[in-house]
């Protein structure tokens, strides 16, 4: 079924829906004609600023949950009645979650087990998608992580993201519940607030562009990321739904590029040169990195049919038009 009249009759629940993720997803289902709920700590006080920025908030029924709850998280799944669960909600930075580290750890996998304690209770089948992360491998010196490469986390973050993949493996064997993680690897958009280094990059960019005088302060520039674009992930995520059994991913580009790299394109775009614009701050290194992130994305090829066809420099590229 591809066609928007297949799912006419599917309810969608996205939680954390006024991400980056959950934005572009809504968007993704509701052209697909599913019914979409999204949740957030709290629904009547929350902006969803990137809802009315894809001019979806008005298609998008968004209700209070606070994943930590149990009795909230089962409120919110008994009033959207969903065929398909999105996880996507809990702190999603890394560098926050060395500052945060127990919100971090009790928002992604104490909300993760809340949410599969109450698809086991509820008396029909609901699919559910976990959004887990590329820093759970951790360094992997280098060689390309797919499936099969082991766990090894180095932030708070990524033991939170660790600990909710086995969590969801587990209830998967144990409940006969379909449940799968979506391994997924960084993805960017103009979505993505400032406190993430992409955006940081290229919204400093556009200011020195336009005649300021700052300079963009860094930590480490060589660390390597695996860079795609979130409007095509969010695509893999569906598609990880769709399948005859649940089944877990890494979804990557396949190309990892140095961030001095990033920053380089994202300049080059401005016309200016990074050298004379760039400082490196010690006081923003982490406690713990990881050098090099690199992906296999195979298996989303071979089995889902999904290939990102944007990444790294050009992620760089995009984010800066997207600003001008």
């Amino acid at each position: 079924m591809t066609s928007k009249e297949s799912f006419n009759s599917r309810t969608a629940l996205i939680c954390g829906v006024s991400g980056q993720d959950g934005s572009y997803l809504a968007e993704l289902l509701l052209k697909k004609g599913y019914k979409v709920f999204g949740t957030s700590r709290d629904a009547q006080g929350s902006s969803f600023s990137n809802l009315h920025l894809l001019g979806l908030r008005s298609d998008v029924e968004c209700l209070s949950m606070v994943p930590e709850d149990f009795r909230s998280v089962l409120v919110a799944l008994r009033k959207s009645n969903p065929d398909e669960i999105y996880y996507l909600a809990g702190q999603s930075s890394v560098g926050l979650s060395f500052e945060q580290p127990a919100e971090t750890i009790q928002s992604i996998t104490l909300g993760m087990l809340n949410i599969l304690e109450g698809c086991r209770m509820l008396d029909h089948d609901i699919r559910l998608y976990h959004a887990g992360s590329g820093e759970c491998f951790g360094d992997t010196g280098g060689i390309p992580a797919n499936e099969s490469t082991p766990f090894h986390p180095m932030s708070p973050y990524a033991v939170a993201k660790s600990s909710a993949y086995w969590l969801v493996n587990n209830y998967r064997d144990a409940y006969n519940l379909f449940a799968c993680t979506g391994v997924l690897f960084n993805h960017e958009s103009p979505l993505r607030p400032e406190r993430f280094v992409t955006q940081k990059i290229v919204r400093s960019v556009k200011r020195i562009a336009e005649g300021s005088r700052e300079k963009l302060r860094l930590g480490r520039l060589d660390i390597a990321r695996d860079w795609g674009w979130a409007p095509e992930y969010v695509e893999a995520m569906w598609l990880m739904l769709q399948q005859d059994k649940p089944q877990d991913f890494v979804i990557a580009t396949g190309s990892t590029i140095t961030l001095e790299e990033f920053v380089a394109a994202a300049f080059e775009e401005a016309g200016l040169d990074w050298r004379g614009h760039v400082l490196q701050d010690p006081n923003l290194f982490r406690p713990t990195d990881l050098g090099v992130g690199r992906a296999d994305p195979a298996s989303a090829l071979q089995k889902l049919g999904w290939r990102a066809s944007i990444s790294g420099i050009d992620v760089a590229r995009k984010m800066f038009q997207a600003l001008v």
